[in-house]
């Protein structure tokens, strides 16, 4: 299987500029923030995930990949490649997520990671595939309350009507960790929903009728496709992490993956738990991996 990753940098100039041109607004630091996090990442999927054979990173800009990427390991893959024009620039991650499946090359079997996800313990390929099928956890909600839920809901519901199935008050949410996906599957429902998918993928940011690529998952969960088994993983919030309870967690994981999600911060909290994270990756994760120079 392969591994796909997209990643922004919210200090890339070029990035910056294209983003202040086309929203008016200024970057919102939280949702763009760059961590340095994304070594760890790669050392992660080499050390702990070695059935992995190629890893995708996906940006907008050639100057999105930072320096010490070795561009002759690591595959980059910029929008333009897989985005139709007509959409691009976009600073919206759903329809990024929406063509992740046109990468070429991009083997059957994937996992898509954000940039905020990592594996920290030692994983195997049936952790996420077995004889074919993705394995993933679910939830079911009746209220979609905030926007990311309501784009859950959007994507339950369009994955149900492509497969004439009734409309319900329920909807379901996969996890949020890297998500096995099925290159066949996804373009299946893609040619499916075509119009729908590329409405949604005309916001240059997020709103709350976008999808999300949950709908893919939801579409092979519907289908009967998906064995429902959680994946092992921890959730922190830096809203109310301490910077000691992630250095303990990475130090000494005691599950595979671990999602770290970014919030507003005031600057000496942010300082904290950036040092806190990076000291723990590094010594979790000494050595380099192959895709750094």
């Amino acid at each position: 299987m392969d591994a796909v990753i997209t990643y922004v940098n919210g200090n890339d100039p070029v990035w910056k500029k294209d983003y202040e041109k086309t929203t008016n607004v200024p970057v919102m630091e939280k949702r763009f923030r760059d961590w340095g996090t994304l070594k760890y990442l790669l050392r992660g999927i080499q050390y702990k995930m070695p059935f992995i054979n190629n890893v995708y990173l996906v940006v907008s800009h050639p100057s999105q990949v930072p320096e010490w990427v070795d561009r002759s390991v690591l595959n980059i893959v910029l929008h333009k490649d897989i985005i139709p024009e007509e959409y691009l620039p976009t600073f919206n991650c759903n329809p990024i997520e929406m063509h992740l499946h046109r990468i070429p090359g991009l083997d059957e079997e994937y996992l898509y990671f954000n940039d905020d996800m990592f594996p920290v313990g030692d994983c195997r390929p049936e952790d996420f595939f077995r004889d074919g099928r993705p394995v993933i956890g679910y939830y079911r909600h009746i209220i979609a309350s905030g926007m990311y839920k309501k784009i859950c809901r959007n994507s339950d519901r369009l994955a149900r009507k492509a497969l004439g199935m009734r409309p319900s008050c329920l909807f379901t949410r996969p996890q949020h960790i890297c998500s096995p996906m099925l290159k066949s599957q996804c373009e299946e429902l893609y040619a499916m929903v075509e119009d729908e998918i590329r409405k949604t993928s005309a916001t240059r940011t997020r709103t709350d009728e976008n999808l999300n690529q949950y709908l893919f998952l939801d579409y092979m969960n519907y289908k009967g496709l998906v064995l429902h088994h959680k994946i092992s993983n921890k959730h922190f919030s830096v809203a109310v992490a301490s910077p000691d309870s992630l250095r303990s967690f990475l130090m000494a994981p005691t599950r595979n993956l671990v999602c770290i999600n970014d919030v507003h911060l005031s600057e000496d909290r942010y300082e904290a738990l950036h040092d806190a994270i990076l000291s723990a990756f590094e010594a979790a994760f000494p050595d380099k991996s192959e895709f750094e120079l």
